[in-house]
């Protein structure tokens, strides 16, 4: 009972997410094509393309982290036990987020920097 109510949820919000993908696209396409004057909504998308990269950046160390601790207790199995591993991947991934929290600081005093600057 509990897998039809999660498979129902989950196509669910699949559809609705790729509708929602394609109407920003298709808003954005518009956008473009009749050409971008207005200098806050050029910074908007700069801004925007700044957050998405930094997303990616984030889920990569993380992804990353989980990674690196399937490996190492797949390295050393009689150290680690079952619930030593699963420990060990969120002590990874919970690294990978405080590696990535002063990169995303930084970045985003630059790009709000540059954006004072374009403004003035």
């Amino acid at each position: 009972m509990n897998q039809d109510i999660l498979i129902t949820a989950i196509v669910f919000f699949s559809i609705v997410t790729v509708i929602k993908m394609a109407l920003d696209h298709k808003t954005k396409i518009k956008i473009l094509d009749r050409g971008i004057e207005d200098k806050g909504l050029q910074n908007f998308f700069a801004a925007q393309f700044e957050l998405y990269s930094l997303s990616s950046i984030k889920w990569g160390m993380v992804l990353v982290g989980i990674g690196l601790a399937a490996l190492v207790s797949q390295l050393f199995p009689r150290e680690f036990t079952d619930e030593a591993a699963l420990g060990l991947i969120f002590i990874f991934a919970g690294l990978g987020f405080l590696i990535y929290y002063p990169i995303a600081e930084r970045r985003l005093k630059q790009l709000k920097n540059k954006q004072n600057t374009l403004s003035n």
